[in-house]
C-alpha cells in the first residue's frame, strides 16, 4: 500500500475517499489475522495512517458543507 500525502487526498472525490478507507481497513484486517511471523507492522501502520487521513478529509468536507 502506498502512502499518499494530503495534497493527493484533497484532490480525490468523496467516493474515492470512502473506497480508499474500505480498502485500507481490509488491508489492516487481512494483515492482523495473518500468522504471527508473517504479518508486517509497517503495513498495518501505513494503512491506519491512510484511514486517518481520508477520514479527516471527509469530515472537513462535511463540516464545510454544514457551515455554508
Amino acid at each position: 500500500m502506498l502512502m499518499t500525502n494530503m495534497q493527493d487526498i484533497r484532490k480525490k472525490s468523496e467516493a474515492e475517499l470512502t473506497e480508499m478507507v474500505q480498502s485500507a481497513r481490509n488491508t489492516v484486517r487481512e494483515e492482523r489475522f495473518k500468522d504471527k511471523f508473517s504479518r508486517k507492522a509497517s503495513i498495518i501502520r501505513n494503512a491506519k495512517t491512510e484511514i486517518a487521513r481520508a477520514l479527516t478529509e471527509l469530515s472537513v468536507r462535511r463540516r464545510n458543507q454544514e457551515t455554508k
